[in-house]
Formats: structure tokens, C-alpha cells, sequence
């Protein structure tokens, strides 16, 4: 199974360097969206309901304190299968040319991390997990 590593270095593949944030947001719709599609999840790491929308810790981690990302060294795009890839360049190609705080603002206004972050203040820190099952039912009835 591919890992979120794996995706973003697909997505920096064929979109380029872009800001962490909107990188983060990127791997989050292909993650939602595939599992809208495919039933199961893209990569098996878990994202997070952060103030400033979906996370997922592990790729935070990776690339904390850079701005702009322009590679992922543990990521291999060839890990993806035909079907990822396939999921992944649609997102792109809907979400690919909108800004980082687009990105985020919409993610404000979506139920997964609405409810992800129920009981938390706006601004304040939350690592509550968006589920992929939120995600699936969320994605799937649009």
C-alpha cells in the first residue's frame, strides 16, 4: 500500500513546488476522494483536524519549517498503482490551480473537519483525527 509520502511525491511530480500548506491539502481531498470512490483508503496514515484544516502529522513532520516543498525524500510516485494515480491526477486537475487558503477555507466548511473539530474554539490546536469513514460518507454524497 502506498504511503502519504508516496502521494505527495506524486503530487509535487506533476503540479511542482508549491507551499507546504496547500501540499497538505492536496493529499487530503486525494485521500477523501479516493476513499469516495474506491471505498478504501489511499495511504493507511491518519489526518488530523489541525486550526488551519487537514493534516497529516507524519508529512508535517517530514517537511516541518519549509514553506514551499519541492520534494519528498522518502516518497516514491512509482509506489502508486494505475488507480491512485488515476485519483489523484482528477483531484489536481479540480483543486490543483486554487491557493493554499482556498484550500483551507474550503476544508472550513466541510463536515469531516467541522466535525472532527467539534468542541475545539476557532484557532485553537486540535490533533483530533479526521476518520476515514467521516470522509467516505462526507465525499460520497456530494
Amino acid at each position: 500500500m502506498a504511503t502519504v509520502f508516496d502521494v505527495a511525491a506524486y503530487i509535487l511530480q506533476e503540479q511542482g513546488e508549491m507551499t507546504a500548506m496547500k501540499l497538505q491539502k492536496l493529499v487530503y481531498y486525494s485521500q477523501a476522494w479516493h476513499i469516495a470512490w474506491t471505498d478504501n483508503v489511499l495511504f493507511p496514515n491518519e489526518i488530523e483536524a489541525w486550526k488551519d484544516g487537514p493534516v497529516c502529522r507524519e508529512l508535517w513532520e517530514a517537511h516541518r519549517n519549509a514553506f514551499r516543498i519541492s520534494q519528498i525524500e522518502d516518497g516514491n510516485p512509482a509506489a502508486l498503482s494505475q488507480r491512485e494515480q488515476k485519483t489523484i491526477k482528477k483531484v489536481l486537475k479540480f483543486y490543483g490551480h486554487r491557493s493554499a487558503q482556498w484550500l483551507s477555507d474550503l476544508t472550513h466548511m466541510e463536515d469531516p473537519w467541522v466535525e472532527a473539530r467539534r468542541g475545539s474554539k476557532a484557532g485553537e490546536r486540535s490533533n483530533e483525527i479526521i476518520t476515514p469513514q467521516a470522509m467516505g460518507q462526507y465525499y460520497s454524497s456530494l
